[in-house]
């Protein structure tokens, strides 16, 4: 493919070779974020054209705001890897990538600029009104594939994106007072919290054990909707929050 037209108003073309068609579905139902997790931004985006990568995503925002389209929102892009979400397990089938340039934990994370969250937001709006994509399908890399990635990390304005209609977001208890569930806990309240972790949508198995994997998930679940202490333990704040979320789920048409 030489080029194409962009699908969103305002993006730049660079076309990466690192795509397919999509498998089991017509067009994308998720919005999936992440960070760049490279030195630079220029650096990031000849990855996710290099065709030795293997990886890519639809768009990337720059931190100036400057948007670049690299796979049509039509197609496949390789971004999400080993994922899961609500039993879906081929995420890159079902969404739309969208890597937003910050070097990550490993060289330096830093907050997002406010042009580049503006843009971002912008971007999302976009998507979402061409694919009906519902707000609470826009999600981390860290939701779908807890453990393995963390991005786009604690510091990103989960909260600010939602009062301007991108993504799903209840404002969350304040952190603090004694954990109540934690790794080596057993019985139903720790069923509970991997019921609630599953109907969310996250790849939680249901044992009335708080395991290892339990802790993944927890810490997961906090980086993106109770950023204030990421430790994998499920204090009152993060059990309370995570009920919220779901007694704000809106009802869908199954």
């Amino acid at each position: 493919m030489s080029g194409f037209s962009p699908d969103h108003a305002g993006a730049e073309v660079r076309v990466s070779p690192n795509f397919g068609p999509r498998v089991g579905v017509s067009r994308p139902d998720m919005i999936i974020l992440h960070y760049t997790g490279m030195k630079t931004g220029e650096s990031a985006e000849a990855w996710l054209c290099a065709p030795e990568s293997e990886v890519s995503s639809h768009y990337l925002v720059h931190e100036d705001g400057r948007i670049v389209q690299m796979v049509r929102e039509s197609d496949r892009a390789w971004h999400a890897g080993k994922s899961f979400w609500s039993g879906i397990t081929d995420v890159n089938s079902h969404s739309i990538g969208i890597e937003i340039v910050n070097p990550g934990h490993e060289f330096g994370y830093r907050r997002f600029p406010a042009r580049q969250i503006a843009a971002t937001i912008d971007l999302c709006r976009g998507i979402a009104a061409r694919h009906e994509v519902v707000p609470e399908r826009v999600l981390a890399h860290s939701d779908v594939a807890p453990g393995r990635k963390v991005d786009p990390g604690e510091k990103f304005p989960w909260r600010q994106l939602a009062q301007e209609g991108v993504g799903h977001f209840v404002a969350p208890v304040r952190a603090g007072g004694r954990p109540l569930l934690q790794q080596g806990d057993a019985g139903e309240a720790v069923e509970e919290l991997q019921s609630m972790l599953s109907l969310y949508g996250y790849g939680a198995e249901i044992t009335g054990a708080f395991d290892p994997a339990t802790g993944v998930l927890v810490s997961a679940f906090q980086r993106h909707f109770r950023p204030r202490r990421v430790d994998g333990v499920a204090d009152r704040s993060t059990v309370e929050t995570l009920r919220r979320l779901l007694h704000a789920l809106p009802a869908r048409p199954v």
